[in-house]
């Protein structure tokens, strides 16, 4: 119910009327789970706006997935992200408890959930690509039958900036790419993920004025 209203009532006005997006692609947006959506990483804004282009009748199933040791530093952090922001929270050091980071985003696909990822790991330098990290490949390689959706923003990496906190109001492109299926192998399928945001990218970057 709090989730529900926090993304109505303060999120979609936010992205909006302050951001604006420009969305291209929409259709390949997973309408049921399971699924994995995998975006870059530039802005503290991205989950919001990631989990904003989901109608309000899937947010239930929408759920990004974040470091346990970051969100769950003090008790009223931890509840906003596990209550309000629904995240899937994983444990990045999972040896010293002799964990398997993978477990809680395995039980949320088997649940039918459509899961919020960030292969790059952490926010990278505004409107840079950076290395994914090759968790996702893992993560496949135990489900298969997954689909892959790869978002890439444009744009919001100026809005609010690592080390920034302060908004500033920049127009945003989404660009959203169809599924990508598991091929079996690890390497093949980060290159595939890789490909797939390069050409998402190079669509993004504007077209050359020649002075005509």
């Amino acid at each position: 119910m709090l989730r529900g209203l926090f993304y109505l009532l303060l999120v979609k006005p936010l992205v909006l009327f302050l951001i604006g997006l420009n969305v291209r692609g929409r259709q390949y947006l997973p309408s049921a789970g399971p699924a994995i959506v995998v975006a870059n990483h530039n802005s503290h804004l991205d989950t919001l706006v990631l989990m904003s282009l989901f109608p309000q009748a899937l947010l239930a199933d929408a759920h990004p997935v974040a470091a346990a040791d970051y969100f769950f530093r003090n008790r009223c952090l931890k509840w906003f992200a596990l209550r309000i922001i629904g995240i899937v929270p994983i444990d990045r050091r999972p040896a010293a408890v002799g964990g398997d980071t993978l477990t809680p985003l395995l039980r949320a696909l088997d649940h039918g959930k459509i899961l919020l990822l960030f292969p790059e790991g952490s926010r990278g330098a505004p409107e840079q690509l950076g290395k994914f990290k090759s968790g996702i490949a893992h993560l496949l390689s135990k489900r298969p039958e997954v689909p892959v959706i790869p978002v890439f923003f444009s744009g919001l990496g100026k809005c609010l900036p690592k080390g920034e906190f302060v908004l500033v109001p920049f127009f945003v492109d989404v660009f959203i790419a169809p599924a990508l299926a598991w091929n079996g192998s690890r390497p093949a399928f980060m290159a595939e993920l890789a490909h797939a945001f390069a050409l998402l990218r190079d669509e993004a970057q504007p077209l050359p004025f020649d002075g005509a």
